[in-house]
């Protein structure tokens, strides 16, 4: 969490400065109507001063607009210093981005912003790769620590969910082929460099309905202060435009008008420190009021390298004959599991083949088939799930060998592990174990989800047996077993016709489609183009356990903007008690009995509530900027807490910063 000391350092407090005085400009300030009002009121007061035209006193006047543009000014500086904070990080994306160059594939050179979407680069050992792309040929691996802070390489391959690169990074080792896959300007740092800096940031759903509000309370304000000098004239007096003005000002929600653009830019900014980059402030949104978490087992609930742990022939088959067709079908399965399998065969069984036959067509794995395997002039081996493989040997599913093997998937499964079916030649011959182990901490952090009000629900492509053992151990609400990609699109779309806003996490092409559909679509860095592109959120680290941070965090933006919205709201009553009596006092006398805080005067009471006014938005950028403490509760206690806080806490703290302010004008004969 940023301290406050290092949210006011001089690097990020001088700029903001000259920032706050830009923002004065009319085409700025306009895109907040209350600082525009509050502005335009203080321009008028300035112009009256000029001809005279108050009766006032002098000091009274200066001091009151001196205010009213500090006023102005604390809000655009809060504004400023939200999108001051991400500079450091834009100018360093920013310098990297300036320095790339491309090497071609007939060994020429450009500049990267050169470049093209569909061109072909090399990158080769310490190199720089020059626009985001897939790979295409090759493996390598790359620093991705520009973007992600870590230093610890990663693996990009052809192929497969590793293949996309980020303009930026470093090929340590290898060399690899590259496509480009954005036009220039377009490219993940670009973006990144843009949010970063809040040029890309529009106003969120519910910041433009606050801002709808917050307009509306204007407007009904500025018409019943418009009509108080025809009822004072009808008492026989007269109220100077000055004070009317203070009024308004006091009536107006200044406070969380000022802060509103800071609380949204923060949000992002938090986001981003946590290397997580959104691509709209609506995710951040979205994130904060998601009903229904998504989660992939492997990787996310699992260690994700799941071991090959036992081999079960059936009845009349040898288990180093079932070992010897694990092995050939997984030689070529460059996945933890299947390199597992190879070493379980080789170590537990002593199967001897080192490499495929020469005439060996390998049968990749696939979402939609759920087996791989291997065919050759030997003969055809497959390994994959059980329904799978015996929807592919028809022949066989209703023979005695299928029951067998169903009841061996079945006991295998119970015992939360994974089966997976080897048949040989249309042949079945038995099951291969596969261990799961949940990752430490996990069932707590689904207890403390349950408590925020989200659902859990883990997605696998295990059979439903595997899926329930390993749901109840990991302490998730529901499960979708055997999964497809249409099976996830299909849930997301179930879950959102019934009301709730959906969140989940994918890296691969086959998740695109639902990372596209979900409110909440977290990619991983380390995934598909097509996947980074399909999500609103982007994870620099590839952890998909950080969509439960991502949570968090959408619900501390929600809640910093309510709060703050509370303290504001509520602290207009207290201003209300100090400038109404000092109005109308002289009118009407009986009105005194309201100045609860017995005031020194009018012209004191006035001044206090303006100065209160002003100096409440600075006092309260570092809560804007930092975000409210969220800890996991449901919405009845969470708003009974911040009532108590910051509704209470928005009544009693104007009175006495009022009073103390009204101590110090007086004491300082300043009225």
């Amino acid at each position: 969490m940023t301290t406050v000391s290092s949210m006011f350092s001089a690097k990020l407090v001088v700029p903001a400065i000259g920032d706050a005085f830009r923002k004065l400009h009319p085409r700025a300030l306009v895109r907040n109507p209350v600082l525009f009002t509050t502005a335009v009121v203080a321009l008028l007061l300035t112009v009256l001063l000029a001809v005279g035209g108050e009766p006032l006193p002098l000091g009274f006047q200066v001091q009151l607009i001196g205010w009213l543009w500090l006023t102005v000014l604390f809000g655009t500086f809060a504004e400023a210093l939200a999108e001051g904070r991400g500079r450091a990080q834009a100018a360093s994306l920013r310098a990297t981005k300036s320095d790339l160059v491309a090497r071609l594939p007939d060994g020429s050179t450009i500049a990267a912003s050169a470049l093209r979407r569909g061109d072909e680069v090399v990158v080769e050992t310490g190199d720089l790769i020059p626009a985001d792309g897939e790979v295409i040929a090759g493996v390598a691996a790359v620093n991705e620590a520009a973007i992600t802070g870590e230093s610890a390489p990663v693996i990009r391959e052809a192929g497969g969910d590793r293949s996309a690169v980020t303009a930026g990074t470093r090929v340590i080792s290898d060399a690899i082929r590259v496509r480009v896959t954005q036009e220039p300007g377009q490219g993940f740092l670009d973006r990144m460099i843009a949010l970063v800096e809040g040029a890309e940031r529009q106003k969120t759903p519910n910041e433009i309905a606050l801002t709808i509000l917050l307009v509306g309370l204007t407007i009904i304000f500025l018409i019943a202060v418009a009509t108080i000098p025809s009822f004072a004239s009808y008492a026989g007096g007269h109220i100077p435009v000055a004070v009317l003005a203070a009024l308004l000002i006091t009536l107006i929600p200044t406070t969380i008008a000022a802060l509103l653009s800071a609380i949204g830019i923060a949000g992002m900014d938090r986001l981003v420190r946590f290397n997580v980059l959104a691509k709209s402030g609506r995710a951040v949104e979205a994130a904060g009021d998601v009903d229904v978490l998504l989660l992939d087992k492997t990787g996310t609930i699992t260690i994700g390298d799941r071991q090959a742990s036992e081999f079960r022939p059936l009845a009349g088959v040898q288990a180093g004959v079932l070992a010897q067709a694990a092995m050939l079908a997984s030689l070529a399965d460059e996945t933890p599991e299947g390199r597992s399998i190879v070493v379980l065969a080789r170590e537990g069984f002593g199967a001897a083949a080192t490499r495929l036959p020469d005439d060996a067509e390998i049968i990749p794995f696939t979402a939609q088939t759920r087996i791989s395997g291997v065919k050759s002039s030997a003969g055809l081996i497959r390994k994959g799930a059980v329904d799978a493989i015996l929807r592919a040997h028809p022949e066989a599913a209703s023979s005695a060998a299928a029951a067998e093997l169903r009841r061996i998937a079945e006991d295998i499964a119970r015992s939360g592990q994974t089966p997976l079916a080897v048949a040989q030649d249309g042949r079945l011959l038995g099951v291969i174990a596969l261990k799961d182990v949940i990752k430490a901490g996990v069932r707590e952090r689904f207890s403390e989800l349950r408590r925020m009000g989200i659902r859990t629900v883990m997605i696998t492509g295990d059979n439903p047996l595997t899926a329930a053992s390993i749901a109840a151990e990991a302490g998730v609400d529901d499960f979708l077993a055997e999964a497809t990609p249409e099976d996830k699109l299909a849930l997301i779309r179930k879950e959102q016709q019934g009301g709730k806003l959906v969140a989940m996490c994918g890296d691969g092409t086959n998740d695109a489609p639902a990372l596209a559909q979900a409110d909440v679509g977290v990619a991983m860095n380390t995934g598909t183009q097509a996947a980074r592109e399909a999500g609103n959120m982007v994870d620099l680290d590839s952890d998909p356990t950080k969509l439960i941070e991502i949570v968090g965090l959408g619900k501390q933006l929600l809640m910093t903007r309510g709060a703050l919205t509370t303290f504001s709201v509520a602290n207009d009553v207290a201003k209300y008690f100090a400038i109404i009596p000092a109005m109308f006092v002289v009118l009407y006398p009986g009105l005194g009995v309201l100045n609860v805080m017995k005031l020194a005067s009018p012209e004191s009471a006035i001044l206090s509530a303006i100065i209160f006014n002003a100096l409440i938005i600075p006092a309260l950028v570092p809560l804007a900027l930092k975000g409210v403490t969220y800890r996991p509760m449901g919405a009845g206690p969470l708003l009974a807490r911040n009532l108590a806080v910051y509704g209470l806490g928005g009544l009693v703290a104007p009175f006495v910063g009022i009073k103390a302010i009204d101590l110090a004008v007086a004491g300082l004969n300043l009225v």
